[in-house]
């Protein structure tokens, strides 16, 4: 079978207690994200991401790739969101593992996610809070202050060529 190309494809294929769990994580996230966000399918996943028409440079891993802001994926053993945003930035993350935290909900975090065993696992409204005070224009920011020195420069000589007749 193909690789799901739509999000609507995505959530199709999956089992039902994962389809009902991705598509209203999803519906939350949609209720509060930044509008200039846009999603769809981004490695694989459910992306959110900042459009090359917002942010030209793209991802400096691929930078043909829009930057990525979050992700939700169906893994074998979970679900896992993949939270960008709140990784870029420690105030929003201290924040964000606090308020899942006090939701009484079991934090259980990778060093890029975290992961969830169901829809009874996920604070729904800790993560409407979360896209709600996740700015783009904030991300941008500190994720550009978190690229590699050497990924600075070249992006920075680049830039020079593009203004240089």
């Amino acid at each position: 079978m193909d690789k799901p190309t739509t999000v609507t494809e995505y959530i199709a294929e999956l089992p039902e207690d994962r389809r009902v769990a991705i598509q209203t994580i999803r519906e939350t996230i949609l209720g509060s994200l930044d509008k200039t966000l846009e999603e769809g399918i981004q490695y694989g996943m459910v992306g959110y991401y900042v459009p090359h028409s917002v942010y030209p440079a793209g991802y400096h891993c691929d930078p043909k790739q829009p930057l990525p802001f979050a992700s939700i994926a169906s893994q074998k053993n979970h679900i896992g969101l993949y939270l960008f945003c709140v990784y870029t930035d420690p105030e929003l993350q201290a924040w964000f593992i606090e308020a899942w935290k006090k939701s009484g909900k079991k934090l259980d975090r990778g060093k890029s996610c975290v992961r969830v065993k169901d829809l009874d696992g996920v604070p729904l409204d800790v993560l409407s809070k979360l896209f709600k005070r996740a700015r783009v224009k904030a991300f941008i920011k500190a994720y550009e202050g978190n690229l590699p020195p050497a990924v600075k420069k070249k992006r920075a000589e680049a830039a020079r060529r593009k203004k240089t007749p």
